[in-house]
Formats: structure tokens, sequence, C-alpha cells
């Protein structure tokens, strides 16, 4: 029998379609230094892993036994990918699994900025029975997103299900990809009925220059998407979310762009310094926090471990 570690866990429906399978998976979790130690003693063949775990040279190294790893999500920087696949490792992931998840979550952060709902929620119990006037005068100019425009950075799978929900509330897409021209999406609504848009790629000048808020959607990078040149770019009281990976903006100039009130807010689900995000970061008022949840609703997680689950099954069978 296969043994399958899921070293970061996996759902009760992923667990259960690998039993089915006849696959023998462990949930435990093993700390990293330990990890290939039990690799060895337990024979494990396939291990699975989401962002805390990492799989490097040495690991694959010393487990010649490994056949599959796999990751419960879209980016793969925790793992030395192809020096796994060079060693004749499977490495897959499930791209589309947590795309809608990741896409609500920026909304989330959206709305909550334009809204000040990230400063009301930390206001209120404070000061909401002594300072109730004061609060409503402060947190009184919302604007809507509706008939506003947001830039995606990115336009992978990720990157659409976003433009989808903007084009749902009426917003207006520009789209940058360096792989791409052009992009039909196709909204699907509950009655059944579908509507197609055309989306042009843009040049991301472009995108920088007429965006209201910016949204990015892009893998990790060696060098920041978002720099300073690109702030000076955007339109003052610009919106900008990242829930794509930490290292895409440069977090000194955001700082900087917030105090001088180029850039309104900043919602953040990912971090340069994981898991110690810069405390200045933590403390600023206009940014609107998240701990790296992008992935985590119950519904993408159950699509995650079926997709490893048909993935593992399909190679090994």
């Amino acid at each position: 029998m296969i043994n399958i570690l899921a070293n970061d866990g996996i759902s009760k429906s992923g667990e259960n379609a690998l039993k089915n399978a006849g696959f023998n998976i462990s949930t435990i979790t093993v700390a990293q230094e330990q990890l290939i130690k039990h690799i060895q003693k337990e024979n494990i063949e396939v291990v699975l892993v989401r962002s805390a775990t990492t799989i490097r040279k040495d690991l694959i190294d010393q487990c010649p036994n490994l056949k599959i790893i796999g990751r419960g999500g879209v980016g793969m920087d925790n793992i030395d990918v192809e020096y796994a696949r060079n060693k004749g490792i499977n490495v897959i992931n499930t791209p589309a699994a947590s795309s809608a998840s990741v896409a609500e979550l920026v909304f989330a952060h959206l709305y909550s900025c334009v809204r000040f709902l990230h400063e009301s929620n930390r206001s209120m119990p404070l000061e909401g029975d002594t300072n109730f006037k004061k609060l409503k005068k402060a947190y009184a100019n919302g604007i809507e997103l509706r008939g506003k425009t947001i830039g995606i950075i990115g336009f992978g799978r990720i990157g659409k299900e976003t433009a989808k929900i903007a084009l749902g509330i009426g917003m207006k897409v520009i789209a940058f990809d360096k792989f791409l021209k052009d992009a039909t999406l196709s909204l699907d609504f509950s009655n059944g009925k579908s509507v197609d848009f055309d989306i042009k790629i843009s040049v991301m000048k472009d995108l920088l220059k007429n965006s209201d808020f910016i949204s990015l959607h892009v893998p990790a990078q060696k060098n920041f998407v978002i720099d300073k040149k690109e702030f000076d770019l955007m339109k003052n009281g610009v919106g900008i979310i990242n829930a794509a990976r930490g290292g895409v903006i440069n977090e000194l100039e955001l700082l900087e762009a917030l105090d001088s009130k180029k850039v309104s807010f900043a919602g953040l689900d990912t971090f340069e310094n994981e898991p110690k995000p810069a405390v200045k970061l933590l403390m600023h008022p206009n940014i609107s926090l998240t701990p790296h949840i992008g992935a985590a609703t119950n519904e993408a997680q159950d699509r995650i471990g079926l997709e490893l689950a048909d993935q593992i099954s399909s190679i090994l069978k």
C-alpha cells in the first residue's frame, strides 16, 4: 500500500477520496526539521503540502522513494519543482481550485476599504458608545465600486475570477498579462444564463495611469512588480490589493505612498516577511489586513483535496 503524508492537512473529502482509492494517508504535521527522517522511516511515497512546509533539494536527495510532491494551491515557490522533476518525481498542484476564493477576498478588502470597515471595526469597540457621531462623520465619505475601473495585473485563473466579480458589479476592467493578448470571460448566473465579455490586454503603463483600484495576481518574483516608478504613474488616491505573493510590492514605497495620500488604501493578504510582517504595515490605519487566507474557504479546501486525490490516483494507477 502506498503511504501518503498530508503534512499541512487536507480536507475530509480529499482524505476520504484517497482512502477509498486504496491509499494509506496520514494527516499528522511533522516539524520541518524532522520531515526527512519521518519520510524515510514511514516509507512515504507521496507528500502533500500547502505553504507551511518546504520541499527542497536536501529532502528530495535523501528521500529517493518519493514519487509525488503535491501542493494544495497555486504557487509552488516552497518546492524545488524543476529539481524534483529532473529526479523523476511528479510535482502537482491545484491551480483552479482556489481561484474564486481569492477573488472574493480581493473584493472583501475592496469593499472594506471604500466603506472604512477596516477602520470602523477597530474604532467602534473603543469609541462607539462615546463618540458615535464623530465616528459617523469620520467614515461618511465612502465611495461606490460600481462604475469605477479596476486594473488587474496578471490575468491567469485568479485574475480572471476577479475580473468576473468586477464586471458583475458594474466595474470597468483593465488587464495586464505578459503572456496574453486578449481574453474572453464568461459570466455564469444562477438562472442558467451566461454573458460573454471580451477583455483587451492593456500595457502596464496604461493600466497604472487609468485604474481607480489595482489588484495583483502574479507569482512570486525576483523583482518588485510595483515599485516607486509604478506608484508615480498611478492616479492620486488609488487603492491597491495584494492577495498574490509577498514581495511583489515594495512595502517601504507602499508606506510612503500611503502617507503622501498617493495611495488611499491597501488591502494585504500576503507580505514580504511572512510569518512576521513589518509592524509598520500592521499598524497603518489605511491598510486592511488578512493573514494569507486567500484560499482558506471550506469550498476551496474541498476542491483542493478532491483535485489532489484525482491527480494522485491517475498518476499511481
